[in-house]
């Protein structure tokens, strides 16, 4: 016989009334953290989706692939713009045209055509990884974009005292000559360049940081982040293979940047002892001559390991590959630059020095 829930209940129907509802609330209370759990990971998701792997952690970073071509912002949520310099097959690494294995293989990297962007081999290409001095390519970007090639450049006490690779004879308190600033910066690594050259445009090394993560952004650079203009501090410093393309064919596109790192080595008017500034350039394929070597730029701290962004040019087909966290980075790109130029463009095999192992 029902009764009216209207009607006060016995004592035993009070317990088990009681007891019903505690158990609907403790169901109630587990639903709701499912959902909660549930939500949380799916959010979590979406965000590496939609930027790529997150900031650059631990000692190697993030060492997955993940597209970011959708990205609507960039590592420091900038707004991103298309990119500049479209690649065509990044991100799909089925289709690559060229395939090559390594005993110890870089952690990522990519092998493109400079003109048409075309990818023709990748690993790991969206993964954000420490890039080193490889940061000094957007350095380099913005300084040209900033400032005339004769502009005087202060040497001040924060550049004399920076670590790692140095110019090393940089005058306290003189003026140097922007361009020779520049040479400095990219045939060296001079980190003490690196460091007067932002001074320099932006008044602050902060100020120019910005500068570059505009610029990044602005080129669509959608896993790059600066945090310095020389690379030498690795903490939230980092890019992958596909944005370093993009930099890398910016850069060529400066016909001040691309006068520099063709030269293996230079000699400059300084204030010094002898009046002559004599550099050398630290790229292996420049060093060894590699046929056709056109630039660009090497890195290396304990962190990201041994980085370098080469480009070369034969019979007007130019190639550029990029190489992140490498055991040898010079012998690896010259491989790769070889299957290019030789297995999908059929080029005519040109003698070529070996390059030692390891560098």
């Amino acid at each position: 016989m029902d009764t009216s829930p209207f009607l006060n209940p016995g004592p035993k129907r009070r317990r088990r009334g009681r007891r019903r509802s505690r158990w609907r609330v403790a169901a109630v209370g587990v639903l709701a953290l499912a959902i909660v759990v549930a939500a949380a990971v799916m959010a979590l998701a979406h965000s590496r989706d939609a930027h790529g792997s997150t900031a650059a952690g631990g000692r190697h970073g993030h060492r997955h692939p993940t597209r970011v071509a959708a990205a609507t912002r960039s590592a420091i949520g900038l707004p991103l713009a298309k990119p500049a310099f479209a690649l065509p097959g990044v991100g799909a690494p089925a289709d690559d045209v060229v395939h090559a294995s390594f005993a110890e293989p870089p952690r990522a990297g990519l092998l493109f055509n400079l003109g048409t962007g075309q990818v023709l081999w990748q690993l790991n290409p969206y993964a954000r990884l420490r890039i080193a001095s490889l940061t000094k390519m957007m350095t380099a970007l913005v300084t040209v974009l900033s400032a005339p090639a004769r502009a005087p450049v202060l040497v001040t006490k924060a550049a004399e005292n920076m670590p790692g690779s140095r110019v090393g004879v940089l005058p306290l308190g003189r003026h140097i000559e922007l361009e020779t600033m520049l040479y400095g910066l990219l045939l060296p690594s001079g980190n003490d360049a690196a460091v007067a050259l932002a001074q320099h445009v932006a008044g602050t090394v902060n100020g120019f940081v910005k500068r570059m993560n505009l610029e990044a952004a602005r080129l669509g650079m959608g896993c790059t982040r600066y945090s310095s203009p020389s690379g030498y501090y690795n903490e939230g410093n980092f890019s992958c293979a596909a944005d370093l393309a993009i930099l890398a064919h910016a850069d060529l596109q400066q016909p001040r940047i691309a006068s520099i790192v063709h030269d293996a080595t230079a000699a400059l008017p300084f204030p010094i002892h002898g009046g002559r500034l004599y550099l050398e350039n630290n790229n292996p394929l420049l060093i060894y001559h590699y046929p056709g070597t056109t630039g660009l730029k090497t890195g290396y701290t304990i962190e990201a390991g041994k980085c370098l962004v080469a480009t070369a040019e034969r019979d007007g087909v130019r190639l550029g590959v990029v190489l992140l966290h490498s055991p040898d980075p010079g012998t690896q790109a010259a491989y790769l630059l070889d299957r290019g130029f030789y297995g999908i463009y059929h080029l005519a095999p040109v003698s070529e020095p070996p390059i030692p192992g390891g560098v």
